[in-house]
C-alpha cells in the first residue's frame, strides 16, 4: 500500500470527537505491515519502535482532526474523493496525508546504528493532549521530523523545511471596577474605562523577536476580545479582555506591565511553545533529503503557528518541520493534498531515516 491509498482510508475515518477508530486502523497496519514494536499508549497515541541504539529519530504526527464541513460528512463517516492529482476530504492535509507517507516510509526505510520511531498523537488541534501525555509518560526522541505542512512556503511547488515555528499565549485580562449608577459615574470605578487603560498597554508592548539559525523572527500581541458591562445605566464593575500573543522561542512578551493598571489580573488561558531547532546539521540533513526529491529549491524557513513539534522541542527533542499541507489548506471545506507531494514526502521521510546514521 503507498502513501495514498492509505491517506485515503485515514482520511475516511472520523476522527474530530473520538480518535480511537482512526488510531485503531494505524495501530492494526503498523502490526500488519511492520516488524516494528507497537504501543497504543494510555492517551491513544500509537507509538512503533524499529532498530537498535542509543539515538532515535522520531517521524511524528497526529491522527485527529478538527470538526467537518458539513459538505464533507455522509452516512457517518467523512467523504473522500481523488480527482485533478489531489485528495479531498478533513484531515487530507492536517495531517492524515503526511501521517500515511510517515507510515510507509517508517515501514520501508533500512536503519542501521540507530532506532526509528513512528508516533502519531492525538489532541493536537486541542492544545497537544496526546503529544503532552506522551511526553509525560517518558517518550523523549533525540530527534523527530514532524509532518506538519511546510509545502509552499518558500516559493510554489516547493516542500521546504521549518527550522523554527511561533508558538501561541492567549490571556485573558480580568479588570474589576465598582458599580454606580451612571448619572453619577464619579461614584464609581469604570471596570472599562481601566480595561481601556490596560489595551494602551498592550498596545505599546514590544513584538518578541529573536533569530534561528540565522533567521529572524518575529511574534506579535493583540487584543482581540472585550466584554463589560450589564446596562446601559451603570458604571460597570467588571470587564475583560482577550489577548493573543505569538510567542518566539525564548521571548515573550511582558504581560507584565499590563497589570500596573489598577484593578487588572491576567491570567493564561493556553501557552502553546514555539519551536527552534538546535542542531544545524539535523536541519541541513532533512534539508538535503527535500532537496534531493524535487527539482526547485527548498529552503529553511518559518512557520507562523504552533505545532507539537513546540511540546517536544520545549521537552528536549531536536526538530523540524516537514509535510505536504500547504498554507491556507488546513481547515478547509475543500481541504485537499496534493498526491504527488505525498509521495515526495513519503521520499524525504525515508531519505533522512536511511542517512540518519551519517549525524551519529
Amino acid at each position: 500500500m503507498d502513501s495514498a491509498a492509505l491517506t485515503k482510508e485515514l482520511v475516511e475515518i472520523p476522527s474530530h470527537e473520538d480518535e480511537t477508530e482512526a488510531g485503531d486502523r494505524i495501530e492494526q497496519w503498523l502490526r500488519t505491515e511492520t516488524d516494528a514494536t507497537v504501543e497504543r499508549d494510555t492517551h491513544g497515541n500509537v507509538i512503533a519502535r524499529r532498530g537498535d541504539g542509543d539515538t532515535s529519530l522520531a517521524f511524528v504526527g497526529h491522527h485527529d482532526v478538527v470538526p467537518p464541513d458539513p459538505s464533507q460528512e455522509r452516512d457517518g463517516g467523512y467523504v473522500v474523493e481523488e480527482h485533478d492529482g489531489r485528495i479531498y476530504g478533513r484531515g487530507a492535509a492536517d495531517m492524515k496525508g503526511a501521517v500515511a507517507a510517515a507510515m510507509c516510509a517508517f515501514r520501508d526505510a533500512e536503519v542501521s546504528g540507530y532506532e526509528l520511531v513512528f508516533a502519531s498523537f492525538v489532541g493536537e488541534e486541542v492544545g497537544g493532549t496526546g503529544a503532552r501525555g506522551a511526553l509525560e509518560d517518558g517518550f523523549a526522541p533525540d530527534y523527530a521530523v514532524v509532518g506538519e505542512g511546510s509545502t509552499n512556503y518558500s516559493k510554489q511547488g516547493v516542500t521546504d523545511v521549518v527550522v523554527a515555528h511561533r508558538g501561541r499565549r492567549g490571556s485573558t485580562v480580568h479588570v474589576e471596577g465598582k458599580a454606580a449608577h451612571a448619572s453619577e459615574p464619579e461614584a464609581g470605578e469604570n471596570a472599562i474605562y481601566r480595561a481601556s487603560d490596560a489595551i494602551d498597554v498592550v498596545r505599546d508592548l514590544p513584538f518578541p523577536e529573536t533569530t534561528v539559525l540565522g533567521h529572524e523572527m518575529r511574534g506579535s500581541i493583540a487584543v482581540t476580545e472585550i466584554d463589560g458591562g450589564t446596562a446601559w445605566n451603570v458604571i460597570p464593575e467588571g470587564c475583560s479582555v482577550t489577548i493573543d500573543e505569538r510567542t518566539v522561542p525564548n521571548e515573550r512578551t511582558p504581560l507584565s506591565h499590563v497589570e500596573e493598571v489598577p484593578g487588572v489580573r491576567v491570567e493564561v488561558d493556553q501557552d502553546l511553545p514555539p519551536m527552534a531547532c538546535d542542531d544545524a546539521e539535523f536541519a541541513d540533513l532533512v534539508l538535503d533529503a527535500a532537496t534531493a526529491m524535487q527539482d526547485k529549491t527548498p529552503e529553511h524557513v518559518l512557520k507562523p503557528h504552533a505545532t507539537d513539534a513546540g511540546w517536544l522541542a520545549e521537552a528536549g527533542t531536536t526538530c523540524v518541520v516537514c509535510g505536504a499541507s500547504e498554507p491556507e489548506e488546513a481547515h478547509t471545506a475543500d481541504e485537499s493534498v496534493s498526491v504527488d507531494v505525498l509521495d515526495r514526502c513519503y521520499d524525504i521521510y525515508r531519505q533522512c531515516g536511511e542517512q540518519f546514521e551519517t549525524l551519529l
